[in-house]
């Protein structure tokens, strides 16, 4: 075989050699290069197995792929995409392209834990070769695809994210859109990635073609010249491209490791399956990227050695479904410039409509016309072998094809822009129609181009309408994009969905509402009219709770302990989000699955902290109901507390532990163990904490406050189930803090065990405003009574006592530079506890400014004289006097103790004087009733 073709390209070999004699110093470097690509070409062509070289995404490469399966009608297509990936392809008919074939692992087995999650993507248009492969194999009878590249696990396997350092993000970069996000952080495999890894060659092609990027040069000088050329001139201009590529590139050990690694296991892999079923390679086609199909590596060929050894794979488990992609979610993956694939798009039809190609589209797909019954495609007829003809040394000799210029095509282009540019806030007119397009013709002809391409069209656009600023959300260079093709956003069928996915949108039917639909949509539920609906309203807030944000928000109600909606409001975009979706379909069968799958996780993660778990247990209670899973994880909350060192969570801590201690109280019989215990540990557990947090540096006041009202709060629980208050006593005698906001804090306390009077505290606040060394302190004690609203919340008149003597006594040159610091203060360290505050003024204050001159605080107001034995007996006459002319009040309380005799006329003495002289004991108590009363 060797010796049939061995003057293919004799000609083209003596004038390289030429070549390199002329313009290199010796023909020893460049010699070797220029001949390499040859030999490399040559090489390619002359394999049994037919090697299809392709670019991903080429228009070009796909209408030569369309074109050689109706002339070869292969019986086996080896196809470069990860092995594991091959029961999924037969699901493309139920989904729109885009999309891409997806493996996912959120746990790992055998990879470093923080790599989690695993995602490898291979996204699909129907611009594509592959497409057109996979279309022609699966509907065409007793046609076989194999898929050959490594598998996903072998794409970490071989990954070298450890070794190679992460550039810090730019902070000032603009955010993703949310189209070029669809593929999230996963990895990508592309078939046929053909871009220079040689930056100074990539500089050099980019500026002798008078182009911005690498994406405008590949369709100027290989998509536009090869898409009419023939079979073999694609075929060995492609594998020239790719050998130049290859020869080219910098020596990066690992990257040049993995391909060749890759190559490696596809020849292996092609190699035991014709040994296996007896297949002629005559009768196979092997569809690769261009920089595969030219490799050097020991393997190749269905001649070559075997002595590669494919690994064993990790235990990871994989999940595998298909995701939607976009246009722009393959542009910023795969780093092609902008647009890029939408011209691609266009392209591809144009060519299609040129060439009169009749394209594969797989029979179902959505968007194909439908048709009878599909005939059976005869086999063709054999065709002698023949020896392939030096297609390279005409292609690259001939000059470029000058292609006339489209006038109508333009001048549509030109309108058509500057509506686009009037519908979005642009002051644009018909003389920016003509200006945009001569300056299309000027810029093709300054680079040398007989016709303008959309890159010109773009630019030229920008040039004439963009004049000083962007008047709405979208430039003039992503309205030629939207124009050309705009971003096309694919879509997985419901069919083609995993079992959660399609549990989810048959358990939202009721709402009739067209879930795969991309955008926003409104959901009311009236649930108490249709109650049947509550089920939904289940289902959307896990859905809240499981998935980004945005894809079902709730405008109308909400979901708390004990309470059962009536009606709701959400707005749903499952549509935009179904990668997210079909992401969460990898973890579970249903959605009660998962998020119980998540508590856990959540819950027995090595950092779980006690206000973690306890968030887990009122998550579970909310979204699931029942009390095996709250249970479970409140035992774990309780094994949390009892090993927790520190005080961080305490405020978290407290105000879960009350909430779901409310709901237990109202809607069970009769509390969890659980929680009982949980009570009962924390008592004891911030008991012997507090005296080390009151003087720690690194707890805060609030945490602080949270263990105090912990105490205070569950008090009576505690020392119900058996805890001893002498505990909390002792914690609090042996806290001695030096910071002014824990000493209030401590004052507080001891208020509230009765080691401490209202008076001591009142005068001890007095005696700090009257310390002119410690009134700059005086706003972090104010911040200390704060804090202590949360355990001792009856303080809360003293503290709008001490605000109010700090404005009543301290002068202006004091008071006005510590005023910012107090409102600072207040703001940072007590906006939940204002309210109380507020309100406590509220009541205090008189309401109206005309009664604010007369009003007297109370805390100012002169308490009552207390009377001695010989004044009282002084006034008992008085006292008796008053009665008989006031016997209403007598009446009353004679009718409430059940005496019913009439009042009688005694004769004038002091009799009622002398009893109450020789019994005072009754009317002082009845004097200090009413007193505090």
């Amino acid at each position: 075989m060797s010796g049939t073709h061995e003057g293919t390209f004799d000609a083209l070999r003596s004038q390289l050699q030429e070549a390199a004699a002329t313009f290199a110093d010796g023909p020893d470097a460049l010699e070797s290069i220029l001949l390499g690509l040859v030999e490399d070409v040559d090489r390619a062509v002359r394999e049994p197995l037919e090697i299809f070289p392709v670019c991903h995404h080429s228009p070009a490469s796909a209408i030569a792929m369309a074109r050689r399966l109706r002339e070869k009608q292969p019986k086996v297509v080896y196809l470069e995409l990860c092995e594991d990936m091959a029961p999924l392809l037969t699901e493309l008919r139920n989904c729109r392209l885009p999309v891409a074939v997806q493996a996912f692992a959120s746990e790992t087995d055998g990879f470093p834990a923080d790599w989690a999650p695993l995602s490898v993507v291979a996204p699909i248009t129907e611009a594509s070769a592959e497409y057109q492969a996979i279309a022609y194999a699966l509907d065409t009878p007793d046609v076989e695809l194999v898929l050959v590249d490594r598998s996903s696990d072998h794409v970490f396997q071989w990954d070298a994210r450890a070794e190679v350092p992460t550039e810090p993000a730019d902070p000032d970069a603009p955010p993703a859109e949310q189209e070029a996000a669809l593929h999230g952080d996963a990895v990508g495999v592309e078939i046929g990635d053909l871009r220079p890894r040689f930056a100074e060659l990539e500089e050099h092609l980019l500026r002798h073609g008078k182009v911005r990027h690498w994406s405008e040069w590949w369709h100027q000088y290989v998509e536009l010249p090869l898409g009419d050329g023939d079979h073999d001139t694609y075929r060995q201009v492609m594998l020239l491209i790719g050998s130049l590529f290859r020869r080219l590139a910098p020596g990066e050990p690992h990257r040049v490791r993995v391909d060749e690694d890759r190559e490696r296991h596809m020849w292996t892999r092609m190699r035991e399956h014709l040994a296996a079923t007896g297949t002629d390679p005559a009768d196979c086609l092997y569809v690769c990227g261009a920089f595969h199909a030219s490799s050097r590596v020991a393997e190749f060929g269905v001649h070559g050695t075997d002595s590669f050894e494919i690994g064993p794979r990790t235990a990871t488990k994989w999940q595998h479904g298909l995701i939607p992609s976009s246009h722009s979610a393959i542009e910023a993956q795969f780093g092609l410039a902008a647009g890029s694939v939408s011209i691609a798009a266009t392209l591809w039809a144009k060519n299609i409509r040129r060439t009169r190609v009749k394209p594969y589209r797989l029979a179902g797909q959505t968007g194909a016309k439908k048709s009878g019954a599909r005939k059976a495609v005869p086999p063709a007829a054999p065709v002698p072998a023949l020896p392939p003809a030096d297609r390279l040394t005409g292609f690259l000799r001939q000059p470029p094809v000058l292609d006339r210029l489209d006038e109508a095509e333009l001048l549509g282009w030109s309108v058509e822009i500057v509506q686009a540019a009037r519908r979005n806030g642009y002051l644009a007119s018909t003389a920016d129609a003509i200006a945009v397009f001569e300056t299309s013709i000027l810029l093709a002809g300054m680079r040398d181009r007989a016709k303008p391409t959309p890159y010109d069209f773009q630019d030229a656009a920008v040039t004439c309408i963009e004049k000083d600023s962007v008047p709405g959300r979208r430039d003039v260079r992503r309205l030629v994009e939207i124009m050309l093709g705009g971003d096309r956003i694919g879509q997985v069928g419901y069919d083609a969905l995993p079992p959660l996915a399609r549990d989810v949108h048959d358990r939202l039917a009721p709402l009739n509402l067209r879930l795969q639909q991309r955008g926003v949509q409104r959901a009311l539920l009236d649930i108490s009219g249709r109650p049947e609906l509550e089920q939904c309203s289940d289902v959307l807030w896990m859905l809240r709770y499981l998935m980004p944000q945005g894809t079902a928000r709730p405008i109308m109600g909400e979901r708390k302990l004990g309470e059962r909606p009536i009606q709701e409001s959400w707005d749903l975009a499952l549509g935009t989000h179904q990668r997210a979706l079909i992401e969460l379909g990898y973890e579970g069968v249903s959605i009660e699955q998962v998020l119980e799958q998540r508590l856990r996780r959540k819950a027995y993660a090595p950092r779980a902290t006690a206000a973690t778990v306890l968030e887990a247990v009122e998550d579970a209670t909310l979204y699931l109901g029942g009390r095996r899973l709250a249970d479970e994880l409140g035992t774990r909350a309780l094994e949390v507390l009892a090993g927790e060192r520190s005080v961080d969570g305490a405020p978290e801590v407290l105000r879960r532990a009350r909430r779901l201690l409310g709901h237990y109280r109202t809607s069970e019989p009769v509390l969890p163990p659980w929680i009982e215990s949980f009570v009962k540990a924390g008592y004891a557990h911030y008991c012997t904490l507090l005296p080390t947090a009151f003087s720690d540096e690194d707890a805060t006041v609030r945490q602080v406050a949270a263990m105090l009202g912990f105490l205070f709060s569950m008090e009576g629980l505690a020392l119900s189930l058996g805890c001893d208050r002498t505990q909390l006593e002792l914690a609090v005698a042996q806290s001695h803090p030096q910071d002014p906001a824990r000493t209030a804090l401590l004052w507080a306390a001891q208020v509230h065990l009765g080691r401490l009077s209202r008076t001591e505290l009142r005068s001890r606040c007095d005696e700090l405003l009257g310390n002119p060394l410690v009134v700059p302190a005086y706003p972090r004690y104010l911040s200390g009574f704060l804090h202590a609203l949360e355990p001792v919340p009856g303080l809360s008149d003293f503290v709008v006592e001490a605000v109010s003597n700090a404005f009543g006594r301290l002068p202006d040159p004091v008071l006005l530079p510590w005023l910012p610091s107090l409102i600072t203060t207040l703001r940072a360290e007590g906006a939940e506890l204002a309210p109380l505050l507020i309100r406590e003024a509220g009541r205090i204050f008189p309401g109206r400014l005309a009664e604010l001159d007369a009003w007297v605080p109370p805390w100012l107001a002169q308490p009552i004289p207390q009377t001695t034995d010989a004044s009282r007996q002084a006034e008992g006459s008085a006292g008796v006097a008053l009665l008989a002319a006031h016997p209403g009040t007598c009446d009353a309380v004679a009718g409430l103790l059940g005496c019913d005799e009439p009042w009688q006329v005694t004769e004038p003495g002091p009799r009622g004087a002398a009893l109450v002289a020789r019994h005072p004991d009754t009317a002082t108590a009845l004097g200090a009733l009413l007193t505090n009363a």
